[in-house]
Formats: C-alpha cells, sequence, structure tokens
C-alpha cells in the first residue's frame, strides 16, 4: 500500500493537480460555448408583415429613409432612364447606334415582343390570333413618325392593355428593342435608294 509521502503518493498527487488544472479551464469554455448556441436562425427577428412593439407605429417592417437610393440605382441620366431630353421626348440614343445593339434589340424583341406584335411589327402575334386585344402596327404613319424615345417610354410604363416590362428588361436593352423596331420600320418602307451601293448589285441579281 502506497502512503503519502512516498514516490508512488508524489505520481498520484501530480496527476490530480494536472487534472484539475486542465478541468477547470475546460469547464469554464464549456459554460461559455452553451452560452452562444443561439443559431442566427434562432436570433430575435421579425417575419413578414409581423407586429412589433419595438416601433411606435407598431410594424417590424420599416419604410427606408426618405431619399434612400439602392447601390447602383443612382439614376441622373434623364435621356438613358427616362427616355427624355430637357423633359421632352428623345428621339435619338442615349449611346451609341451598332450592329451589336440591334442584334441585341432583335433578340429581346423575339423574346418579349413578338408573342403580341410578330416578328414583323404588324400586331398579329399569336396570342392576338387567339384573341387577345391586336397592339397597333409599327408602320402605321403614327408610329412611323414618333420619336425614338416614344417606344422606350412605352416598353417602361406601359399603355393601354400593354403591361410594363421595366422589371424584366433593363433600359439598356429598352433603348437596344426601341432601335430595332427603327430597323423593323425601315425594314418594311425601304426602297432600292436606302440600300448601300456594295448591296444593291446583289438585290437587283436576284430580282433578275
Amino acid at each position: 500500500m502506497t502512503e503519502a509521502g512516498t514516490p508512488g503518493g508524489k505520481v498520484g498527487g501530480w496527476w490530480a493537480a494536472t487534472v484539475a488544472r486542465l478541468v477547470s479551464p475546460l469547464a469554464v469554455c464549456a459554460v461559455v460555448l452553451v452560452g452562444c448556441t443561439q443559431q442566427m436562425a434562432e436570433q430575435p427577428r421579425c417575419g413578414p408583415l409581423e407586429q412589433s412593439a419595438f416601433f411606435d407605429d407598431g410594424r417590424c417592417a420599416q419604410r427606408p429613409v426618405e431619399g434612400t437610393v439602392a447601390r447602383g440605382d443612382l439614376r441622373l441620366d434623364e435621356h438613358l432612364y427616362a427616355g427624355k431630353v430637357d423633359g421632352q421626348v428623345a428621339d435619338t440614343l442615349p449611346f451609341p447606334l451598332t450592329r451589336q445593339l440591334l442584334e441585341r434589340g432583335q433578340e429581346r424583341f423575339n423574346i418579349y415582343c413578338t408573342p403580341c406584335h410578330d416578328y414583323l411589327g404588324s400586331g398579329q402575334g399569336m396570342i392576338v390570333r387567339r384573341g387577345f386585344s391586336p397592339p397597333p402596327s409599327f408602320h402605321l404613319d403614327r408610329l412611323r413618325q414618333a420619336p425614338l424615345g416614344h417606344f422606350f417610354e412605352v416598353i417602361t410604363n406601359g399603355y393601354g392593355a400593354m403591361p410594363d416590362y421595366r422589371k424584366q428588361v433593363p433600359a439598356h436593352d429598352r433603348w437596344a428593342i426601341a432601335a430595332y423596331i427603327r430597323a423593323l420600320q425601315l425594314s418594311q418602307h425601304a426602297t432600292l435608294a436606302d440600300v448601300p451601293d456594295e448591296a444593291k448589285a446583289q438585290l437587283q441579281g436576284e430580282r433578275q
């Protein structure tokens, strides 16, 4: 039997002291961790349209401070975002006209516009053939003479039975569609004089 003061007793006492030194910090850490187990999914928060006793108006969801602008939504360019110049409907693009822009406009037009306006813009799209109210043809004199910003404005805000497409179609693409509509109008009323010289010979050869 090992008695206190013997080598065996010293070893046992050393182990007991070591375990005590280790267990005490671990116990403290365990208590701290238990107090921090609340996850973000469980933290105090508001559900949609939920009431709140914290705010004076009793609503949990508060309106943004007046004048707040979301990042990336500071739209100061009236021409680009409103389709106007000095308060008047613009008849020009807010950026250069390129082949890439027209091709983008054609792509967006075919996706969003052809169901009502058809591929030529005559207002006889598929849903019109099935009973939906027909939109006016883009080839009416009234619309051929309309400023380019008119089409941008209609796409942005809607008109008559047509809903607005501001959420589905970004401003740049709305201008691309407007430019393509103008190209469609020209295509249906163009003459040989409008054709570039290098393409006239090809067209005349096809007609023969």
